[in-house]
């Protein structure tokens, strides 16, 4: 997968007068070793801007202020660290006058029980409740460390870190999201259904294609165009296709040049596509190998044109660093109440499969419509087994009844148990997941859903239900 560009903090350090000002010293110290440590780009006050870099005063908050709207278009996220009790209006005057909507993370110092005189009490334990209550008053949604106070040497603080990372790439990715409808749903999937008007609110954008046009471009492509021998080679490159015509192949290639123009003349960062069966039928191969390609770099692709599903496979994607494959609830796992197997026919991306044996990524055709348009004109599916993985997965839906867009999501793993059947598969442990099945149809949710080898669900959550406003159940 590309890598995914580091994040950009705003740091705010606390500071109020009567309370020791020199722990502002080196608590500022302390947090920014902390984020060069984990890799995390800042943006604050130098120390002669301000005494010890910290915001007290309203000049303070206006230089703050200024500081981040001048960058602004780098800056991701805030940090607010409070080393003493600190001052909750100029914080929250500071992130008002920036004009930042971005994720906001409130931590605090802890208090020594050695170090609770005058000169070194902190009181940040206090000081933070008067940060959050200010930051509600003036409407700026803000997220929490763990624990009420804790230092930036503790493994919590670490942790706290690395969700509020992926909560910032989240809203980062997904308020400028750009995906591509290419073609109509599929006549059979009233599940995909959703509304374009619901996911602009969010910053969401769709363009769309219709298949007619696309394969007129193809249709003006010539077999020995340079573009499409290099996309032929990454295509023998990506997956083993021995058993595939080369005329398939051919027609692959011409397929994957026409939507990689396609992507880079409207900008898209993602696809949703019509797989099934117009293309098959008149042009005479699934897309699954290409999607499959797209979405191993991260630039995610849905089949059957599930928008939504799609928005979920780039929100974890992004939140992870690893690819994400879009698949169905499809199967119960023998007795076990807390196991299930997740399929697709399929477009997975290559990195998720196990590298090795009968279980290794290859080329084949798609079983299940092969009876219904003829085996030779279905080859191009991506088959075999998801490698053992932790698990966090995500489905998103556009309520247009309700007008919101609400979310699902909750972490699990992916298991070496036996299974013997086609496709991309996999099986999968989730604790209570007779609740969550039951939720799922309570909700109305579609049966597919995005999953990503990584643990990012707590970051994901926030990023959708408390920055998006998107109505999220997180299944703990």
């Amino acid at each position: 997968m590309r890598p995914i560009a580091p994040i950009t903090l705003g740091l705010v350090v606390g500071n109020r007068g009567f309370f020791p000002a020199h722990l502002c010293d080196t608590g500022r110290r302390e947090v920014l070793a902390k984020l060069e440590e984990l890799g995390i780009r800042v943006v604050t006050l130098p120390t002669d801007a301000t005494r010890f870099g910290a915001v007290e005063s309203l000049s303070d908050a206006t230089k703050c202020a200024d500081l981040f709207r001048g960058q602004a278009g780098s800056i991701d996220g805030v940090l607010v660290t409070l080393p003493n009790f600190g001052d909750e209006r100029a914080v929250a005057n500071a992130l008002r006058w920036s004009g930042l909507k971005v994720p906001v993370l409130v931590h605090a110092f802890k208090d020594g029980q050695g170090a609770m005189t005058i000169r070194d009490r902190r009181d940040s334990f206090c000081g933070k409740m008067s940060v959050c209550n200010n930051l509600r008053q003036y409407g700026i949604p803000f997220s929490l460390t763990r624990l009420h106070t804790v230092n930036p040497g503790e493994p919590s603080f670490a942790a706290d870190l690395h969700d509020f990372a992926v909560t910032c790439r989240v809203v980062r990715a997904l308020r400028n999201l750009r995906i591509g409808a290419l073609g109509a749903r599929p006549t059979a999937f009233n599940t995909v259904r959703y509304s374009e008007k619901l996911l602009e609110q969010s910053g969401i954008s769709i363009e769309t294609l219709d298949l007619f046009e696309l394969f007129g471009w193809i249709g003006k492509m010539k077999d020995d165009d340079a573009a499409v021998q290099s996309k032929l080679t990454e295509i023998h490159q990506y997956v083993v296709a021995r058993s595939v015509p080369s005329a398939a192949l051919l027609k692959m290639a011409k397929f994957g040049v026409a939507v990689d123009g396609w992507m880079e003349r409207t900008r898209l960062d993602a696809t949703a596509i019509q797989c099934w069966t117009a293309m098959e039928e008149f042009f005479g191969v699934v897309p699954c190998t290409l999607m499959s390609m797209m979405s191993n770099l991260g630039l995610s692709s849905a089949c059957e044109v599930d928008i939504m599903g799609t928005v979920a496979m780039y929100a974890l994607a992004q939140a992870g660093g690893r690819p994400s494959a879009l698949v169905d609830w499809n199967n119960n796992y023998g007795d076990d109440p807390d196991k299930g197997v997740i399929f697709h026919c399929s477009n997975l991306p290559k990195d998720l499969f196990v590298e090795e044996g009968p279980g290794a990524a290859r080329m084949d055709f798609q079983e299940i419509i092969a009876g219904t348009v003829g085996k030779e004109n279905t080859y191009g599916t991506v088959v075999g087994r998801l490698k053992m993985a932790p698990l966090t997965y995500l489905r998103c839906t556009t309520d247009d009844t309700g007008g919101r867009i609400r979310a699902y999501l909750g972490e699990g793993e992916l298991t070496n148990d036996p299974l013997d059947t086609f496709g991309g598969v996999g099986v999968v442990k989730i604790r209570e997941f007779q609740t969550l099945l039951r939720y799922i149809c309570e909700n109305g949710f579609e049966h597919h859903v995005a999953v990503n080898p990584t643990r990012t669900a707590a970051g994901v959550r926030e990023a959708l239900g408390k920055y998006l406003g998107w109505e999220t159940y997180h299944h703990a």
